[in-house]
């Protein structure tokens, strides 16, 4: 049997000419296919930032800036659904530079992917410097729109991607959705659920403002020129008043010209239209070392003499103050009023902490990324997400390779950056449901891979996402077994012709950290995909991202190289095909 290492030595002694072939291949057939392409949604603005657009430093103010993304995310969005749309919701946003009066702000928005009746749109902008011709990324965002239609139910058509780009996004964005479905009820349970220390030794706590002194109450009076072509409340004009007042709670804490570093998603509950009052209110939460947590909502009424208002937004804007070198400057604390103050005080500093854990596991780069990421109940969501979207970036490659063929087993490889990735395929006469029931299980891995001595589910996570510890024996000259703790989270189709899939990834915990007994492996990326290919015929695919020096046997010992490798996948198919009638109960869930 050859070893990982010798088959890989022969898989890129014969894959070279074959590599080389296929691109050239795939670069005349995108050439002559995409000559001159340009998504049918995109749309691109152009602003020069003008004095009328600029804050006290002359910097172009957030607020001007959420105006502009939102309504090019807008036509966006209504030149692919042919009818007016609305903003539901702006995920969070990270501003990473300023813009200068004088410069140029590019936005380029897309649409991402069409659900049933929203859609998912991909928001870019940049600066330009007219002068020196430099360019800076100022942030990314992602908006949900929802079609609107008056006298019928709207159906939007689907998106078709067409290159590597807009595949990732579109296969990526039914993971983000599903994200946004569950937010709320997120960061509730993660604020029952976690204990969060307040760390007062980074504080000045010499220097304290009451938290009443930075609350802020502002009225709007709805106006045509405050309405988008639907006589609605233009959804960028609603943020705007939020930043406006958000911007002035921050500067009554510090004294200072605060600078917006990130916004946390907003989230519209209802529409509010030309002629309502706009109430904006807004006050410091929490102030941490170096930054501050403002809290700022918007509620509508009609008449003056109505008692009740609607809530229409909610947000949570986080203030740095910098000084002449940029630097971030230490804030005084905040002491909160007792009872609800306490309550948004508790709850900023839990937010902070999703908000750091978030950031870093879905902004990385997988290049980026530590190969085992800590197991904490406060970035569940996100981890999950992280390990879903991963797979399904790795899916969505275009520079696939394939090595060889045996017996209708398909092996390719993708050599990218520092990484080797690996994918096996194959067509299996088992109905896709039920072979991603069985595979779901990795508690019956050791009944197909003889390599697999034994596996534990160490914790039922949630209905799609559990963890397990997986002990393999020694491997080539190792003297030690190997042992695994991994993240396996499991997703069902969002629309027709997602596939199923199972990614799996490593996690670290308190409970199961290494020991002499076992030599530590670790996957960064890894998992099955099954399409369904017609009645009882699935594609079963297999994918595994490895790094150099590290031999991943929970993936590797099924993408394998060698002839070892292909007998076990060959097992994998034999087990779903005596199985395709036995589905465990405790699955039939999922």
């Amino acid at each position: 049997m050859l070893s990982w290492r010798q088959g890989l030595s022969s898989v890129f002694s014969s894959r070279s000419a074959r590599k080389s072939a296929s691109r050239a291949d795939k670069d005349g057939g995108a050439m002559a296919a995409g000559e001159g392409y340009r998504n049918p949604t995109e749309v691109q603005m152009s602003q020069l930032v003008l004095p009328c657009h600029t804050n006290q430093r002359g910097e172009l103010s957030v607020g001007q800036l959420l105006k502009w993304i939102d309504t090019a995310a807008c036509l966006s969005a209504e030149r692919h659904a042919g009818c007016p749309c609305v903003t539901a919701s702006m995920d969070d946003i990270y501003f990473e530079h300023t813009i200068s009066v004088g410069q140029v702000v590019n936005i380029k928005a897309k649409v991402n992917r069409a659900f049933n009746s929203s859609m998912e749109v991909g928001i870019q902008v940049a600066s330009e410097d007219l002068c020196s011709e430099k360019q800076w990324s100022v942030c990314k965002a992602l908006a949900t729109f929802v079609a609107h239609r008056e006298l019928s139910r709207v159906k939007l058509k689907p998106i078709t991607p067409r290159t590597e780009e807009e595949k990732t996004e579109h296969s990526v964005a039914a993971e983000r959705r599903r994200m946004r479905l569950v937010y709320a009820d997120t960061i509730k349970d993660l604020l029952a659920n976690c204990v969060i220390q307040d760390d007062l030794e980074s504080r000045d706590c010499s220097h304290t403002v009451p938290a009443e002194k930075t609350r802020v109450e502002s009225v709007e009076l709805v106006l045509p020129p405050h309405a988008n072509h639907q006589g609605n409340t233009f959804g960028g004009q609603i943020m705007a008043w939020m930043e406006n007042v958000a911007t002035i709670a921050a500067s009554r804490l510090c004294r200072a010209h605060p600078t917006l570093k990130a916004i946390e998603m907003f989230h519209f509950r209802g529409p509010s239209q030309v002629g309502d009052r706009l109430v904006l209110k807004a006050i410091v939460n929490n102030t941490f070392k170096h930054s501050m947590e403002v809290g700022v909502c918007v509620e509508a009424y009609r008449q003056e003499a109505e008692t009740h208002r609607r809530h229409i937004n909610s947000a949570f804007m986080t203030f740095v103050v910098l000084d002449a070198d940029d630097q971030p400057q230490t804030l005084p604390w905040i002491r909160p009023q007792p009872g609800d103050g306490e309550r948004r005080y508790r709850e900023a500093s839990a937010r902070k902490k999703i908000r750091l854990d978030r950031k870093y596991i879905v902004s990385c780069k997988q290049a980026e990324m530590p190969l085992s990421v800590p197991w904490d109940p406060s970035n569940q969501v996100y981890l999950s997400y992280n390990n879903v979207s991963s797979l399904k970036m790795l899916v969505a490659k275009d520079d696939w390779v394939l090595s060889s063929e045996t017996n209708q087993i398909r092996l390719y490889t993708l050599e990218e950056d520092k990484f080797l990735a690996f994918h096996l395929e194959m067509l299996v006469h088992v109905d896709a449901t039920q072979a991603f029931l069985l595979l779901s299980d990795l508690c019956r891995r050791p009944e197909w891979d003889k390599h697999c001595r034994s596996v534990e589910l160490v914790q039922q996570v949630d209905e799609d996402d559990a963890i397990y510890h997986i002990i393999s024996p020694a491997l080539g000259g190792d003297t030690k077994p190997q042992d695994f703790v991994v993240l396996a989270s499991r997703r069902k189709p969002c629309d027709n012709g997602d596939p199923y899939v199972i990614a799996l990834r490593s996690v670290t915990l308190p409970t199961h950290r290494e020991t002499p007994e076992y030599r530590r492996g670790e996957t960064i990326c890894s998992g099955f995909c099954f399409w369904r290919e017609g009645d009882q015929l699935t594609k079963v695919s297999y994918y595994n991202q490895a790094t150099p020096g590290f031999l991943n046997y929970v993936t590797t010992n099924v993408a394998g190289l060698s002839s070892e490798f292909y007998t076990t996948f060959k097992a994998c198919e034999q087990f779903l095909l005596d199985n395709r009638n036995d589905l465990a109960p405790s699955l039939q869930t999922l």
